[in-house]
């Protein structure tokens, strides 16, 4: 029954204190320092889902664009409530790495052949893409840091991987907001001539 007494809110309280002293807790009970790979990989999750949003206010008129976003928001969402749940996260939390391999190779398909580097710019939605393709890699790169933390690398591995396969899915994905070329802007490279 929505709106009832009897449901339970999920963050009632939103200042807790828990953490007034750099430390705070992990679903599992765990108190970890915020300095913590674990910690700083939380944070670099919340950031790039911020930057997802960004992203998502520059899709006007690209419905198909923006449920990809929202999709992979939830995704990001779901990697950091692994990371959260520390020793009771379990494999099935984890987003689907097929289901965004097929994304990539689908996306890909119909884009002309790359033949030389892109500069991160174009329109304002590009710009926004390559941000949370560099902002995925940073997440990517703490995040092997944090299989090696503790625990089982192995099992924490599909995290690290799916953030890779995600930075090259906002690649493709910025190359698809200017599928004909017009606004991408290409790296010449020091032999090139005018």
């Amino acid at each position: 029954m929505t709106g009832s007494n009897h449901e339970r809110n999920r963050l009632s309280r939103v200042v807790t204190r828990s953490g007034d002293h750099g430390e705070t807790g992990l679903a599992d009970g765990r108190r970890l320092a915020k300095d913590t790979a674990t910690i700083e990989l939380l944070g670099e999750l919340d950031e790039l889902n911020a930057r997802l949003g960004s992203l998502s206010v520059s899709l006007t008129g690209e419905p198909d664009k923006l449920a990809f976003v929202r999709e992979q928001q939830q995704a990001v969402f779901d990697l950091g409530g692994f990371v959260a749940m520390g020793a009771m996260a379990v494999a099935s939390q984890l987003p689907s790495l097929e289901r965004l391999d097929d994304w990539i190779k689908a996306g890909n398909r119909d884009l002309p052949a790359l033949k030389e580097f892109i500069l991160p710019g174009g329109t304002e939605a590009m710009a926004r893409a390559h941000l949370v393709r560099t902002a995925t890699r940073r997440a990517e790169r703490l995040a092997w840091s944090w299989c090696q933390e503790g625990g089982d690398a192995r099992e924490r591995a599909p995290l690290a991987t799916y953030l890779n396969r995600l930075s090259d899915a906002w690649f493709v994905f910025a190359r698809l907001l200017d599928r004909d070329g017009q606004h991408t802007a290409y790296w010449r490279g020091s032999a090139a001539s005018d």
